[in-house]
């Protein structure tokens, strides 16, 4: 109960700690799978007099391994490189227990111009399972290198990569009482960082619209909480609640024409309602006197889950987000503590922080079964988001008394910590596949 107090108290003070705004996240991996996929990306051949200063093949590499189902051949035991499907000695990687290959060329196409090719091959077989050739520049090539590792996870596992996606959180930059709060985006890998949003007063409850254009928030500049949306290509952005108490938590419909927040209003009462980006006309949607807050809409937009107190001590609620006045039911019953809910991409199971003893961890509940998986191990996890594919997790954790962000595979057994030397990182939210015109 003192821990959702706190979590309350997030929306009026911030918890947040130290970070350098440009640090890029460092990945450490703290738990693997045994059975990783085997598999092989051969350095990318670069032919010609321009060579890009950008190792494609790498990437692709440490986005595959960083996903958990693959294990990687080290370039170290690579006894030749080939470069097209016809160099391969199929033969030679068997012997390596190589399950796959890929292989690749950047080619120089005019001034600041490259074509990239890759193939994918099937070392049992010899089958040749994805070849392409995609046109980048120099500054793409990164985004290039995650496509393609996008396509060999999909082609793999059945599952669409995320690697082309974005997380954001927030860093702070100082000590008590001056601190600089920074609103930052980068790479699912960590790396381009960008700070979107900077104030001398704190930022928190990042939350993605879902063509992942927008970035909604809580700022206190003015000392009191205010929502902003803004648009991440041009900076602008709208003040859209800056209601009297608390305004905090949004959450984005998947239209992205609402959002669910949290407000206090004349009563006193914390409350959901949900707001007509529009219009800006509000409806009520929870009336009950304890706290209700952090909501989160079901795929399909008919529901909302939120953590509420009025049992006496935090747990996940479902209420109708179409039906006024709707009787709210309760979802969580194991443990004293369950708060923070965040739908999965296919809408059967809920992320959230669960008390285990005295730790807070996070854990999976499952909406048609009501069975609840502790996914992590740490003292203080919070904060978790999905990765639009639902395949991993991630959160905030510390780790020898820094915050920094992790990742949890959706089974618990894979899974890595997103950090820095510089400080503290908190706040993360997973942003949705590319948006495509």
């Amino acid at each position: 109960m003192r821990h959702f107090k706190s979590l309350v108290i997030t929306l009026v003070i911030s918890l947040l700690s130290v970070v350098q705004a440009r640090a890029q996240l460092v990945v450490e991996i703290t738990q693997g799978l045994n059975d990783a996929i085997p598999i092989a990306v051969v350095p990318f051949a670069m032919p010609g007099p321009v060579r890009p200063t950008v190792d494609v093949a790498e990437i692709v590499a440490n986005d595959l391994s960083r996903s958990g189902r693959f294990s990687t051949l080290s370039r170290s035991d690579m006894l030749e490189q080939p470069s097209s499907g016809d160099q391969i000695q199929f033969t030679d990687w068997r012997l390596l227990k190589t399950n796959f290959i890929a292989v690749g060329k950047v080619l120089a196409d005019g001034p600041d111009r490259f074509q990239v090719q890759y193939e994918l091959y099937n070392v049992l077989n010899g089958q040749r399972l994805l070849g392409e050739r995609i046109a980048s520049s120099t500054t793409a090539l990164r985004a290039t290198a995650h496509r393609i590792a996008d396509l060999i996870y999909e082609q793999l596992t059945g599952v669409p990569g995320v690697f082309s996606t974005r997380i954001a959180y927030v860093n702070v930059e100082g000590n008590p009482p001056v601190q600089r709060y920074k609103l930052t985006i980068a790479d699912a890998d960590g790396a381009n960082p960008r700070v979107v949003a900077n104030s001398s007063e704190p930022i928190m409850s990042p939350a993605w619209s879902p063509d992942g254009q927008h970035l909604a928030y809580v700022s206190f500049e003015g000392k009191a909480a205010a929502i902003y949306v803004q648009t991440l290509a041009t900076g602008g952005r709208s003040r859209v609640s800056a209601r009297a108490g608390i305004n905090g938590a949004p959450s984005w419909s998947p239209d992205g024409k609402q959002l669910a927040l949290t407000l206090s209003r004349k009563d006193g009462d914390v409350d959901v309602y949900i707001l007509e980006l529009a219009t800006q006309a509000l409806t009520r949607v929870t009336f009950d006197p304890g706290i209700d807050t952090e909501p989160s809409w079901s795929v399909d937009g008919s529901k909302l889950y939120y953590t509420s107190d009025r049992s006496g001590a935090p747990q996940i609620y479902e209420v109708s987000a179409t039906a006024p006045n709707a009787t709210p039911k309760r979802l969580t019953f194991e443990g004293r503590y369950n708060a923070r809910p965040r739908v999965s991409p296919d809408g059967k199971r809920l992320a959230l922080v669960h008390q285990e003893g005295s730790a807070y961890q996070i854990a999976l509940f499952d909406l048609q079964t009501s069975a609840l998986q502790v996914l992590t191990k740490g003292a203080q996890d919070e904060s978790p988001s999905f990765a639009p594919n639902g395949a991993q997790l991630i959160y905030a954790t510390q780790d020898r008394g820094h915050g920094v962000l992790a990742t949890v595979s959706n089974d618990g057994r894979f899974q890595q910590k997103m950090g820095t030397t510089a400080g503290q990182v908190r706040e993360p939210v997973w942003g949705p596949f590319p948006f495509i015109k």
